[in-house]
């Protein structure tokens, strides 16, 4: 924000600027700051400009010749630049600033620069706190239809114009006076149109009254000749009239009502009245100006119409309460009977803290609202004030999506055919509709799903996790869905570039074909549920719970499922009261990563340090004899049980992954009561822990009784793993296992919407 100390005494004056032919421009790819340049571009000044990052207009800047530096450096300005600073750098931190200080070269605000352009032209100053925009961009239309050619500069680009600035060869000038920050100050107005006036601009001004003895200071800069012209049916404007000592002429909405307007609103009716009064009061043809403002068609981000058709999306800028109200009730006029939903973004803290009330009072016009978090511009947080107290006060179903990434994705899966979607606010909420309708044309029935195999990992069963990425995804371009493999721990530790799962190009859903830690336990979860993709297997509670060996037993056992005594070691020197025969494994590791099966007490020291190289915590168990058996659990139904006979009686990891090391019996060699029970508890227990997807339970048949080991969330999908071997013995082929979890993890998305 800018203070009045800086503006007073930290700027050179406007007659710094005489003599000046290169100009460079700090910010230069804002709204107001590329007009500048365009309108010095034209009169032959050199001009360069420099902006944080690159956007669509510097882009249309560098295209028409203007050089733009992204970034911002001292060696960008040269001995003989003037440089002009948007009100939106702080000069305390900006290095063109402090190196245009050392060369001796002036410096000014925006307004100033302008202001000096402006010195030979009759200026139409347009102010007030709502409308600026639209009602000098109709008073140009209404002048360059009446053949008056002005020049205009209007804050937001203007379609029907191909941008902000017309460069007319007559004698008057129509241009948007801001009163944030005096910037007005720096005009000479001949005439001076004031829309309205509310408080605004809190950061600055403070309060109302100081506000409105800015706007007087402004009107009264009208020469003995000037006029204002004020709307009679706002309180505000009406009260600078009364006060002000200069000629002025009002207008209401009488003056336009009823007449053809191509911009929706009773508040561009308003603008419109102001337009046709300014342009006859300069000499124009009335119905020439009425004509050209009537068929104005609207300027960018002013109720601006994106996409029209079953789902319609509008931009708007609107970003005080007042004009919320006008936009949202010119919406509900001109599609009555449509769902009407707004996505709102806050524009500073400062404007949000006193209006929170008014903000949702406003916002409730709608049928549904969306906020996001308060754009915070030049501001620093302030405590208690959060887009949060709006949700809380607003009378309609509301949705809070903290992060403004997030909203075209929230908010298409929220849209119904006939729905008029409009983004509103003044910060980088115009990102939202662009990117909402690109999410849009995501839904295409008619493409292949695009699955990105999630593979590899960091865990001691990276190898492993490679087999079942490559089978997994050699078996879902067989079944003709675009599939890619991404090992996603090399992604993340590698270049942590995660663009390829951002944006309307993105997965849509993720298969994972990892294993042990960070992938089973909910880390990755978690990062998928962060970027809003959804993927197989269990959530991130579920998956934490279940390679929790120790947790997911006490979870069992609340259930009456029946699991081995044990005890949790969280140093290798902590006592232990079980004796061998035990079994002894890392906590939160794969199912066999780390195990050792020890049958003599001396050998139990030497397997517990050895489990504690895997894992911060270590499980010392009885070891149950019997046979081990390994249900799976699909969409919610329990498959065939597998026996496993290890060689040698002890399944670990070598005998779990070598081929022929193990043999596997499916459905196992139990009787017909017994595999009914493997199947009813490997079910209760993947309810018991809020599993979803595939699960495999793993346990010891032990004297016509099940104790359960572990459950594990994301089973093995290798040529030698016990889901898909078990998927057979059920007439499910490996393909058709795959489908089914994509399936069901796109199924489960869509329920959460």
């Amino acid at each position: 924000m800018r203070k009045r100390e800086e503006i007073r005494n930290r700027f050179s004056p406007r007659a710094s600027l005489d003599g000046a032919t290169r100009f460079f421009l700090v910010g230069i790819g804002g709204a107001g700051m590329s007009a500048l340049a365009r309108m010095l571009a034209h009169r032959g000044f050199e001009v360069r400009g420099s902006d944080s990052h690159r956007s669509p207009e510097t882009g249309r800047l560098l295209a028409e010749g203007i050089e733009v530096v992204i970034g911002h450096t001292a060696s960008s300005i040269g001995p003989g630049d003037a440089v002009v600073l948007t009100d939106a750098i702080d000069i305390d931190r900006s290095p063109e600033y402090a190196a245009a200080v050392e060369l001796g070269r002036p410096v000014v605000r925006r307004s100033v620069c302008l202001g000096w352009l402006l010195q030979s032209k009759r200026v139409i100053a347009v102010t007030g706190t709502h409308g600026k925009t639209t009602t000098t961009a109709m008073i140009g239309a209404g002048l360059i239809a009446a053949g008056k050619e002005p020049f205009v500069m209007v804050g937001a680009s203007i379609p029907q114009w191909s941008g902000p600035v017309v460069e007319g060869t007559g004698d008057l000038a129509v241009v948007e006076a801001c009163e944030a920050y005096d910037s007005f100050h720096d005009l000479d107005p001949s005439i001076v149109v004031l829309t309205n006036l509310e408080l605004d601009h809190v950061d600055f001004h403070g309060n109302y009254e100081n506000l409105r003895a800015s706007m007087l200071d402004f009107v009264r800069k009208l020469p003995d000749d000037g006029l204002l012209i004020y709307c009679e049916e706002d309180p505000g404007a009406k009260e600078v009239a009364e006060l002000s000592g200069r000629p002025s002429r009002g207008y209401a909405l009488r003056d336009w009502h009823g007449r053809h307007l191509a911009t929706p609103g009773r508040h561009n009716a308003l603008n419109a009245a102001a337009a046709e009064v300014a342009a006859v009061a300069v000499g124009a043809d009335a119905a020439s100006a009425e004509s050209g403002i009537a068929a104005f068609s609207g300027a960018e981000r002013r109720l601006q119409k994106l996409l029209e058709g079953p789902i319609t999306v509008i931009d708007d800028y609107a970003h005080h309460p007042t004009e919320i109200e006008a936009s949202l009730c010119a919406l509900r006029s001109e599609y009555p009977g449509r769902r009407l939903v707004v996505v709102f973004q806050p524009h500073l803290y400062s404007r949000t803290a006193p209006l929170i009330a008014e903000f949702a009072e406003a916002l409730s016009i709608a049928d549904n609202v969306v906020l996001t978090d308060i754009y915070p511009a030049r501001e620093d947080p302030m405590p208690g004030v959060s887009a949060e107290r709006i949700v809380e006060e607003v009378t309609k179903p509301v949705r809070y999506v903290p992060s403004r990434h997030l909203l075209p994705i929230v908010v298409a899966r929220m849209l119904q055919p006939g729905d008029v979607v409009v983004g509103m606010g003044a910060g980088n909420i115009s990102e939202f509709t662009p990117a909402l309708i690109k999410e849009l044309a995501r839904d295409d029935a008619s493409r292949p799903p695009h699955v990105a195999v999630l593979y590899g990992g960091d865990s001691a069963e990276r190898e492993v996790s490679l087999h079942s990425g490559r089978e997994v995804h050699q078996a879902l371009k067989r079944l003709g869905y675009r599939s890619e493999r991404v090992d996603v721990t090399d992604v993340l530790l590698r270049t942590g570039d995660l663009s390829r799962f951002i944006g309307p190009d993105r997965p849509d859903v993720a298969f994972l074909a990892v294993h042990g830690t960070h992938a089973e336990d909910g880390a990755l979860q978690g990062l998928l549920e962060m970027l809003q993709i959804p993927y197989t297997g269990s959530g991130i509670q579920a998956s934490a719970i279940a390679m929790d060996k120790q947790m997911t037993k006490r979870v069992l056992e609340t259930q009456g499922i029946r699991v081995p005594r044990g005890q949790l070691l969280l140093s290798p020197s902590d006592e232990v009261a079980l004796t061998p025969p035990v079994v002894v494994k890392p906590n939160a590791q794969g199912s066999t990563v780390g195990l050792r099966f020890v049958e003599r007490p001396e050998e139990l020291r030497g397997a517990i340090e050895y489990a504690f190289a895997f894992d911060k915590s270590v499980l010392v168990e009885e070891w149950v004899r019997g046979m081990e058996i390994s249900t799976p659990v699909l969409d919610g139904e329990a498959l065939v049980p597998v026996e496993i006979s290890a060689s040698g009686g002890r399944y670990d990891f070598e005998r779990k992954y070598t081929p022929g090391a193990t043999e596997e019996v499916c459905p196992a060699r139990l009787s017909p009561e017994l595999l009914q029970s493997a199947r009813e508890i490997a079910v209760q227990a993947h309810e018991a822990l809020g599993c979803s997807g595939a699960t495999r339970t793993d346990a010891i048949v032990s004297e016509e009784e099940i104790y359960v080991l572990e459950v594990n969330t994301l089973p093995g999908m290798t040529s030698t793993s016990l889901l898909p071997n078990s998927a057979r013995a059920a007439g499910i082929d490996f393909d058709e296992l795959c489908r089914r979890q994509v399936e069901d993890a796109l199924k489960r998305n869509a329920a959460k919407t």
